[in-house]
């Protein structure tokens, strides 16, 4: 093999590493994030079950807002809202 070739091959074999690696806790921050299936076991455990809904743009950016308003998730939000009008 050419000299080229063998500089190829490791800077190939370093981009490699580079993009299997974690990144680092100053980027990615002190939280933790579980991957999906410890979040799934989490929300199952909880008693949480997914449903998707379709909504429209103003209605969403309403949620988030408010959301943002009262301190507290989109998920909670609608939980809250939801429980409310279905008097729960």
């Amino acid at each position: 093999m050419k000299r080229t070739d063998l500089e190829k091959n490791q800077a190939l074999k370093l981009m490699g590493k580079m993009k299997a690696a974690t990144p680092p806790t100053r980027f990615a921050g002190e939280a933790v994030v579980p991957d999906r299936r410890e979040q799934r076991r989490l929300d199952q455990a909880a008693g949480l079950v997914a449903y998707p809904v379709k909504l429209t743009r103003p209605v969403i950016d309403a949620l988030n807002a408010r959301a943002a308003a009262q301190g507290m998730t989109t998920n909670e939000l609608i939980n809250g809202l939801l429980s409310q009008s279905l008097e729960l």
